[in-house]
């Protein structure tokens, strides 16, 4: 870990940039600390400075964001009290900021006064309206924000037949809410913490106090304190700061835009980072299993899981190491295939100009290329593209004799296996390591393979996100919980089985 390089290396580009909001508290004269505002402000033509006179006598400078603010809040609770309304009588003369909070003149929920500079301008650019009085030296806030918003909708990358339809939106708030909705227990803690130097992200720790392993809790809490960055614009930024190695293919924080997904994390005894701006949650500690397991697998009864669970175990094993398994046969060990499949394989590649190793590569890129223009192709075409390409491509190039009909019919089988990994990023590492498998296979044949898978495994093994050991219950062997990964038992029984404590998961 080498926070404090990275701190170091940081340290003076942080200081330059906090350097523009100067730290200092405000005057009394309501015209130099406009001056000093607006000067801090230059150039934001959607800052606006708003001065009105009460009682005629008492000036008042309004400062917000226009199109962050709920205008009409403001009418109505704001200016209509001061303006239209009056002063209840009794109360006398209007003096300071002071007595506007005391005396409840402005109805809104959340308020507070503040003197620094660095302070209002913080909380100006969020939303809130700042209100100063000529001869106070203090700013009243109000929180008055308010901003368009994406509507819960269902998930588009995580889609299940049963279960939740609701996913995480961009607003922060929403996302906690939806959390909250469904752990309703004050034992839901949500630490908040803001990164990034000029973005000021808010990010949100969610945990549930008593069942969440404190020493990981602890761990990420650090982590998250040594991040140093101008901004951060989505969550993924967070996940390669805090990740221990970078050069893994595996990921090692989880990440979802399901509610029910984090909801179930969270009883487990994990954590979650929520960021403003971003519809996908971090969810840590994770293991391999728990990529390859579908919210499905908990709504439907145990028996139909249990099939497809294996079903789509033997398809991932067989998406990674066919294409490899294929060229290691044919060109290493043609006697463990049968003879007249390999008569028929050898006759269809009669004609073909390259090694199978180098039609295995190209057919392999050719669908990854596809695949890549399925996502990133407008929704009505994306898939038509993907799906006439790969027919067309494949259909050419067997016809003009460059790629031989076993190699397109494995290749494909391979990549249309992959796609039963119910979570897109945990099949991420696995695209990537049919290539490495391939190069030693077409080298060394089955023992190249069996070297890839052997160094793989030991990658996994050493590999232990927060403390958690990546194979865990396979390795090390944890035998009550080895059942839910092979196959899931009745929830009757599981409750039954569940430690009183409840700390099934680290």
């Amino acid at each position: 870990m080498n926070w404090s390089k990275k701190s170091n290396l940081l340290g003076e580009q942080k200081e330059r940039i906090s350097s523009d909001i100067p730290s200092q508290n405000i005057g009394k004269s309501m015209i130099e600390n406009e001056q000093i505002l607006k000067h801090i402000f230059q150039n934001c033509s959607d800052i606006q400075f708003h001065e009105m006179v009460i009682q005629g006598s008492t000036k008042l400078l309004f400062i917000y964001v226009d199109g962050m603010i709920n205008a009409d809040l403001i009418m109505t609770n704001v200016l209509r009290p001061l303006m239209y309304d009056g002063l209840p009588q009794g109360l006398g003369t209007l003096e300071s900021i002071s007595q506007i909070c005391e005396k409840n003149l402005i109805s809104i929920l959340q308020t507070k006064k503040v003197s620094d500079i660095g302070d209002i301008t913080e909380h100006i650019l969020k939303g809130n309206i700042a209100i100063l009085a000529d001869g106070d030296d203090v700013a009243l806030l109000g929180d008055v924000s308010k901003f368009e918003t994406r509507s819960v909708q269902e998930s588009s990358g995580e889609i299940t037949l049963r279960g939740s339809r609701e996913s995480f939106t961009e607003h922060l708030r929403t996302n906690t809410s939806l959390l909250r909705r469904i752990l309703a227990t004050p034992k839901l803690k949500m630490e908040s913490l803001q990164l990034g130097t000029l973005t000021k992200t808010e990010i949100v720790v969610v945990y549930l106090e008593g069942i969440v392993s404190m020493s990981v809790l602890n761990e990420v809490r650090y982590r998250l304190s040594q991040i140093q960055i101008d901004g951060i614009l989505e969550s993924g930024y967070i996940e390669e700061s805090i990740e221990e190695t970078h050069y893994s293919p595996f990921s090692q924080l989880g990440n979802t835009e399901r509610p029910d997904v984090v909801a179930a994390g969270l009883l487990e005894g994990k954590l979650a980072i929520i960021t403003d701006g971003s519809p996908f949650a971090l969810v840590a500690p994770i293991t391999f299993w728990g990529g390859l397991q579908a919210p499905d697998d908990y709504y439907e009864r145990f028996l139909f899981v249990n099939f497809s669970r294996w079903i789509r175990y033997i398809f991932i094993f067989f998406s990674v190491v066919s294409p490899s398994i294929y060229i290691a046969l044919t060109n290493f060990h043609p006697e463990m295939v049968p003879p007249k499949l390999m008569i028929t394989i050898a006759a269809l590649r009669e004609m073909s100009p390259f090694p199978s190793v180098i039609e295995v590569f190209l057919m392999e890129l050719m669908f990854e290329g596809l695949r890549e223009a399925g996502i990133r192709l407008p929704q009505q075409i994306g898939p038509l593209v993907t799906v006439a390409g790969a027919l067309v491509i494949g259909e050419a190039a067997v016809r003009a004799g460059i790629i031989s009909a076993p190699i397109v019919i494995v290749v494909s089988a391979a990549g249309i296996a992959s796609f039963v990994i119910p979570r897109y990023r945990a099949g991420f590492p696995l695209r990537i390591l049919r290539f490495p498998l391939l190069i030693l296979s077409g080298a060394f044949g089955l023992l190249g393979l069996a070297i890839g898978i052997i160094a793989i495994i030991t990658h996994l093994i050493h590999l232990s996100p927060f403390g958690t050991p990546y194979l865990e219950p396979v390795t090390p062997l944890i035998p009550r919980r080895l059942k839910d990964v092979l196959m899931r038992q009745p929830h009757k029984l599981s409750i039954q089985n569940k430690p009183d404590n409840g700390a099934d998961h680290p």
